[in-house]
């Protein structure tokens, strides 16, 4: 069950023959188990909760949903999701926000918890603190990500949950680093997950790792899909230049404002 190509999900996933999405979800978690599963550290079990991030109003992008931007036919936000379910995360919780109706409509088939923000306008930090809230206790983990990294896949995911495995002693935040620059996603533990919560409204991920710079490590990747997100329409025309791969809109998002 190979993608395609390097960098793309086939239409169904990678599943030739296409199936139900609850069949490539069972086929997936199937072929991880394995990876979370094993004996030693790298392979011992973590259960792991992700937060996809869906909220924003996309200003830049001509206030068009980012996450339904299709590549080879299926919307990023969709590719999100077949990434993370093919690395074995347990539980995915998608904030909506602005444009939740048209949204929802791409993935409420999926085996996800769908929250909405009321007040999206007020930033990443509370649809990520909604987020957080909104999944289950029982995670030793957590996973943000973000619904507008178009290459993202379940490798990548893999390669990052090993990372955090294999932190070094006294660090509870991994995030990827580029050429010395942070990409996305990150992954912390539980007990930073209960600490940001607990702080006030404006703390996030990012305001706890200010405050806690020596529990961050930055895990060096040459792997640029890490970096590589979509905010104007000049970044779609510069990743089809740079790496072949055509995002398109859906036909009811060509003009403009779904709303």
């Amino acid at each position: 069950m190979q993608p395609r190509r390097p960098d793309s999900h086939g239409a169904n996933g990678g599943i030739p023959g296409g199936g139900s999405i609850r069949q490539i979800f069972l086929l997936r978690r199937l072929s991880m188990a394995c990876i979370l599963n094993g004996g030693g550290n790298l392979y011992t079990r973590v259960t792991v909760g992700a937060v996809l991030l869906a909220a924003g109003s996309a200003s830049r992008m001509g206030r068009r949903p980012k996450c339904l931007l299709e590549l080879d036919g299926v919307p990023l936000i969709r590719r999100q999701w077949l990434a993370l379910s093919g690395a074995g995360v347990d539980e995915v919780v998608v904030v909506l926000g602005h444009y939740a109706d048209r949204i929802e409509e791409v993935v409420k088939e999926f085996p996800v918890t769908l929250v909405r923000n009321p007040d999206p306008d007020a930033g990443q930090i509370s649809s990520l603190r909604l987020g957080l809230q909104s999944l289950s206790q029982k995670m030793d983990a957590v996973l943000v990500a973000l619904a507008d990294q178009p290459l993202i896949h379940s490798q990548d995911i893999n390669d990052l949950i090993g990372a955090y495995k294999k932190r070094p002693a006294g660090t509870q935040v991994v995030q990827p680093t580029v050429d010395g620059l942070p990409g996305n996603p990150v992954m912390f533990c539980n007990e930073v997950r209960e600490q940001i919560l607990a702080g006030d409204a404006h703390i996030g991920c990012r305001q706890w790792q200010a405050a806690h710079p020596e529990q961050v490590h930055p895990w060096s990747s040459s792997n640029s899909r890490y970096r590589t997100d979509v905010d104007t329409p000049e970044d779609i025309e510069a990743l089809a230049e740079r790496t072949g791969h055509r995002l398109k809109w859906p036909a009811d998002l060509l003009n403009g404002d779904p709303a």
